[in-house]
C-alpha cells in the first residue's frame, strides 16, 4: 500500500474552463478517502488522473515516492473498479480473474494462489467455473473486485462501483467493501455521488464542486462542522434546513440572530467578520428539530404540510414563516403521529444551530452555548 499526494493538479480541456482547479490533497497509506460531489464536479475526472488514464495539465501526482505524471498507467500499481463490470464473456470467473497475471508472465502457481486467495477473501470460490452471463450484479461487482485483488495493487481505485446495483445490493457491497478494506488495509480511493455511500464507506471525505474542493475530513466533521452551504447541504439525507435571518448583535464567540418565526436566538458562532445587520442563514438537521414542551424557548408555530412514515422514525414537513422550503422534521421513538394540516409548537436547541454568512460561508463555532 502507498500513500497518494496530490499538489497543485488541474486538468483543463482546449477552449474550456478547467475542470479540476489546483487540488492539493494527501492520502495516507492504508487509508479509504472517498470523493463525493454531483455529477460534472470533477472527482472522476481527478481519480481517471490518478489511474493515468487522463494526464494533468499542471501539477504533481504522487503514489508513494513515485512521481507518476508521465509514468505509463500500467506501471503506476495501481487497480481500477469501473461502473461497468467489464467481465469477458467467453471466459469464466477464474480466467477474468486470472488475465492479467497472465499477461504479466506470472507462474502458473502463482495465479492460481492469487486467484483463489482473492475468492476466499470475497467469498466467491464457488462460482469460479461460472460465466459471467450466470452471475447476478452484485456477483459480478465481486468479480470485477477480485480482479483488481489479484495484482496485489499499491493503490485502489473505485469509480461508482455500485451505481448499477438496487438499492439492497448496494447496501451489501458497502458493508463488503468496509470489511475487504479492514482486511486488505489497502489504501482505497473511492468516488461516488452518493452521500450515503461517502458517510458509511470513508475515513475521509473531499467534497468536490465545479472542480473545487471545498472540504476535506472525516465523516462526521463534515457534517457537524460543515465549511460551507454547499457541504451542508450536500450531506445528510433528509437534507438539513435552512432559514434566513438577520445578525442583531456580536459578542466575542456568540451572536443573536434575528428569524422570522422563531424571534432572536444567541448562537455559539464566531461572528468577527460580519457586522450588525448583515444577512445570515441558519442551518438545523432533520434530527435537531423537535415537538416543543412548555418552558422551551425558540418556538415557532408550525403547519404540517406532510408525513412521511419510515418505519422506525417518521418524518413531518413543515410550513415556516422565514423557511426558504418547508421544514423536515425527523421523529423516533414514542411519539404521538402527527397529521397534514395539524399545526404544532416546534423548536431547535441553539447548540445544534450552523450559521452561514451570505457568501454561504460557515461561521465558525468555537464554544457550545449552555
Amino acid at each position: 500500500m502507498s500513500a497518494v499526494t496530490l499538489h497543485r493538479l488541474e486538468k483543463s480541456y482546449d477552449g474550456e474552463a478547467r475542470v479540476v482547479a489546483g487540488v492539493d490533497l494527501s492520502i495516507e497509506a492504508g487509508e479509504f478517502v472517498v470523493f463525493v460531489g454531483p455529477s460534472g464536479s470533477g472527482k472522476s475526472t481527478l481519480l481517471r488522473m490518478i489511474a493515468g488514464l487522463e494526464s494533468a495539465s499542471a501539477g504533481e501526482i504522487r503514489i508513494g515516492e513515485l512521481l507518476a505524471n508521465d509514468v505509463h498507467a500500467s506501471r503506476r500499481g495501481i487497480a481500477m473498479v469501473f461502473q461497468s463490470y467489464a467481465l469477458y464473456p467467453h471466459m469464466t470467473v477464474y480466467d477474468n480473474m486470472a488475465f492479467a497475471l497472465r499477461m504479466a508472465g506470472q507462474p502458473k502457481a502463482e495465479v492460481a494462489q492469487r486467484v483463489r486467495r482473492s475468492a476466499e477473501i470475497l467469498q466467491i470460490t464457488h462460482l469460479l467455473d461460472r460465466k459471467p452471463k450466470a452471475l447476478s450484479g452484485g456477483q459480478r461487482q465481486r468479480v470485477a473486485i477480485g480482479r483488481a485483488i489479484v495484482r496485489e495493487p499499491r493503490v485502489f481505485l473505485f469509480d461508482e462501483p455500485l451505481s448499477n446495483l438496487d438499492a439492497s445490493l448496494r447496501q451489501t457491497m458497502r458493508v463488503e467493501l468496509a470489511k475487504l478494506h479492514r482486511e486488505l488495509g489497502a489504501t482505497m480511493i473511492y468516488v461516488t455521488h452518493d452521500q450515503v455511500e461517502a458517510m458509511t464507506l470513508a475515513d475521509r471525505i473531499v467534497v468536490f464542486d465545479g472542480g473545487v474542493v471545498q472540504q476535506v475530513g472525516t465523516p462526521a466533521a463534515l457534517y457537524e462542522n460543515p465549511a460551507n452551504l454547499f457541504v451542508a447541504g450536500f450531506l445528510g439525507a433528509p437534507k438539513i434546513n435552512l432559514v434566513g435571518g438577520t445578525l442583531h448583535s456580536l459578542a466575542d464567540g456568540s451572536a443573536q440572530v434575528d428569524l422570522p418565526a422563531l424571534g432572536r436566538m444567541q448562537l455559539a458562532a464566531d461572528v468577527t467578520r460580519a457586522r450588525r445587520g448583515d444577512p445570515v442563514t441558519l442551518g438545523v438537521r432533520p434530527e435537531h428539530l423537535r415537538v416543543a414542551h412548555a418552558g422551551d424557548r425558540n418556538v415557532a408555530s408550525a403547519r404540517v404540510e406532510l408525513v412521511e412514515y419510515l418505519g422506525d422514525h417518521l418524518l413531518a414537513y413543515l410550513g415556516v414563516a422565514g423557511a426558504r422550503e418547508p421544514l423536515c422534521m425527523k421523529l423516533s421513538g414514542p411519539t404521538r403521529t402527527p397529521r397534514a394540516g395539524d399545526v404544532v409548537p416546534v423548536c431547535m436547541r441553539p447548540e445544534h444551530c450552523l450559521v452561514f454568512d451570505s457568501t454561504g460561508r460557515a461561521f465558525a463555532r468555537p464554544r457550545v452555548m449552555p
